[in-house]
């Protein structure tokens, strides 16, 4: 369980891909808190944490986690967020995220509103019937507020600290981003079949 609030951005070292999937090696401030065995959030996929060594976790990525995230996009050299799951003295920053992408994004529009910077995705309407206006959303794990949505996207208003602190600073058109719905309304959409 994570809260959706970026804790580093890591750089992406090593991409060692072959037909079974991917490791994927991170560098990060936060590797001295990381154990083998440890979840890890990668643009809000959790990750297991299979090597620890000289600054830096490696992690493998299954080819379904390919298909589903943008992870089969990383290169050496990215920024990718990173978040340390949720312990259970910590405070709830953000909302409940799990890790668990449930589809891909693509970034439509960058706009800037005052000190504010409005970015406008696309996704499909198997996610979009999820989206509500100021209900939460994780673009690439950060924990968001849903600004506006219509029939084939949504927007989210960054301030400056999520433009410096997330690779979402950098987002530009075309750019495909992991989305986690909030998973209380696809239960709420279970019972109220």
């Amino acid at each position: 369980m994570f809260t959706g609030l970026v804790a580093d951005l890591g750089e992406v070292v090593g991409v060692d891909a072959g037909d079974e999937g991917v490791r994927l090696t991170v560098r990060t401030s936060l590797a001295p808190e990381i154990a083998e065995g440890d979840s890890v959030a990668v643009n809000g996929v959790c990750l297991t944490a299979t090597n620890i060594a000289d600054g830096a976790f490696s992690a493998d990525v299954m080819n379904e986690s390919l298909r589903r995230t943008s992870l089969s996009e990383v290169a050496a050299g990215r920024s990718v967020n990173l978040e340390l799951p949720l312990r259970a003295h910590d405070r709830l920053g953000g909302h409940f995220v799990q890790g668990h992408v449930d589809g891909v994004a693509t970034v439509r529009d960058v706009r800037e509103d005052g000190f504010a910077r409005v970015v406008t995705f696309d996704a499909a309407p198997e996610l979009l019937r999820y989206i509500v206006e100021k209900g939460s959303i994780a673009v690439d794990g950060v924990s968001l507020t849903v600004s506006a949505v219509d029939e084939d996207s949504f927007a989210v208003s960054l301030i400056p600290e999520t433009l410096e602190r997330t690779t979402l600073g950098t987002a530009e058109p075309g750019r495909p981003v992991n989305l986690e719905v909030d998973v209380l309304a696809k239960y709420v959409e279970k019972l109220a079949r």
